[in-house]
């Protein structure tokens, strides 16, 4: 708590400055825009570095139209805190960066409604809250060594790592991170070749670093929130099965992508769990211009997902109920998206779709959503087997006012007989993003979502799907420093 009024007190302190040194983006992660540069001597490493601040401010408010066991209705969450962020200047292109990060809890639910929270928990630690009696969190979620020179980085440490299947998801108050070493370079013109290995993470609602593909199943109530406890985690894939096969949860990936300024861009990736399983994934994208100044814009995403063990080891359903499934020791599935986009000046209208093979679930519980771009809305997991889903979007800038504004609309079929994925539901979602002229650095976000689903879906064992019908609301605040 001390840090936190420390950081508060900092953070006012410097409202009167107008310097712009980091870009907040849509997706509420940041742009560095100054950055440390090359120095000749040792004390110039830290004199010559650059200190970034974050306050942030995030309310959420949900509630569920039916209230049945293991939902309640109304609840409410606050997070105010934000970050310290140092990034040291370099000496014969070695440097390092590091963050400290905190969110506090004025207003909540009880402690015993921990269990029911949704859209609000990556405010708080539900493990500690239960345990602890204790609400906020602060940790030191970056922290890294980097090795550069022109055309490669080495960072070494606890960092954000954006790759095809791993996603800081920066939306909440601190961001999903990683420890390991990751490897970017630019050495073959106009490429990015971007790999890693990571030994463990740190989720946004989570305190410390813990295991990157393990749930915890230990006899205590409230075990299951010291591990990877990610909705879109494997239940099957749990500590004690893995301690006994002695595996360990380690994910290597390898990724290439041309520069983003061309015409036609493609990504390859792949992600490998040793011992369990691995995607393949593939993006690929389209730009052309038109003489009247239109952006036509196709793209395909495709994603193979293999089985190396994980199947046998924890079902072809994410939540263990395979009730309906083809083969149900195996998580080998597919994944295909197409999406078409159009485009002038302010305005941009987005169609999609995305399909799952009726074979598995797509594994991905490190906060990238598979069907991203093409099939997804927020707070949507829609990559359960044999799911269709189809998303029409529009964005328009209103430059005048520095306000931005999208609406999604999606329609999410899931299968019917399938007792481990929910109903059917239509999804209605409006973002309004607002800057300030006079304050640059102060951003407003207004999140609001309604789903609609079916009521009245009985699956193949006979039992019937939980309504999935709710309205979120969120609200955001933040400010550069």
């Amino acid at each position: 708590m001390r840090f936190f009024l420390i950081f508060l007190l900092l953070t006012f302190h410097s409202y009167a400055q107008s310097i712009v040194k980091r870009q907040l983006n849509n997706n509420s992660t940041l742009t560095v825009l100054e950055a440390p540069k090359e120095v000749d001597t040792l004390s110039e490493v830290l004199t010559e570095g650059q200190l970034y601040g974050r306050f942030r401010f995030n309310a959420f408010s949900f509630d569920w139209d039916e209230e049945v066991e293991g939902k309640t209705g109304d609840h409410q969450v606050v997070g105010i805190g934000g970050s310290v962020h140092y990034k040291s200047a370099y000496l014969n292109g070695i440097g390092f960066t590091s963050a400290l990060y905190t969110s506090q809890n004025p207003w909540h639910m009880s402690e015993e409604n921990l269990k029911y929270y949704k859209v609000g928990k990556g405010v708080l630690n539900r493990h500690d809250v239960a345990t602890k009696n204790k609400y906020g969190m602060t940790n030191l979620a970056v922290a890294y060594l980097e090795l550069k020179d022109k055309k490669n980085s080495v960072k070494v440490g606890r960092q954000i790592v954006e790759s095809y299947l791993t996603k800081s998801n920066d939306i909440k108050m601190i961001p999903n991170t990683f420890e390991g070493i990751t490897w970017a370079s630019n050495a073959i013109s106009n490429h990015k070749l971007w790999t890693g290995y990571l030994v463990k993470q740190k989720l946004r609602d989570h305190n410390d670093f813990h295991h990157l593909f393990a749930y915890d199943d230990g006899a205590g109530e409230y075990d299951k929130w010291r591990e990877n406890d990610d909705t879109a985690m494997h239940r099957g894939i749990t500590l004690s099965k893995l301690n006994e096969k002695g595996i360990k949860d380690r994910l290597m990936f390898m990724e290439f992508s041309n520069a983003k300024n061309n015409d036609f861009n493609y990504l390859v990736s792949y992600t490998l769990i040793p011992e369990l399983f691995s995607t393949f994934g593939t993006d690929l994208t389209y730009k052309y211009r038109t003489k009247n100044g239109y952006l036509l814009s196709p793209s395909i995403r495709y994603m193979h997902q293999f089985d190396h063990g994980a199947g046998v080891m924890g079902g072809a359903n994410l939540k263990t109920n395979n009730v309906a499934y083809n083969n149900v020791n195996s998580v080998e599935t597919d994944l295909y998206g197409i999406r078409f986009d159009v485009g002038k000046e302010r305005w941009r209208i987005r169609s999609g779709v995305s399909k799952i093979a009726d074979k598995a679930d797509i594994i991905s519980p490190w906060r990238s959503f598979p069907t991203n771009g093409y099939g997804y809305t927020l707070l949507q997991y829609n990559w359960y087997a044999n799911t269709t889903s189809y998303v029409l979007q529009g964005d328009y800038d209103f430059k005048e006012q520095n306000l931005h504004a999208q609406m999604r609309f999606g329609i999410q079929d899931f299968d019917d007989d399938k007792s481990g994925v929910q109903a059917d539901s239509n999804v209605l979602q409006l973002d309004l993003i607002k800057q300030f002229e006079d304050h640059k650095n102060l951003y407003t976000k207004l999140r609001m979502v309604r789903v609609l689903g079916d009521e009245n879906t009985v699956a193949l064992d006979g039992t019937k799907k939980l309504n999935p019908s709710y309205t979120d609301i969120r609200f955001e605040v933040n400010y550069l420093f």
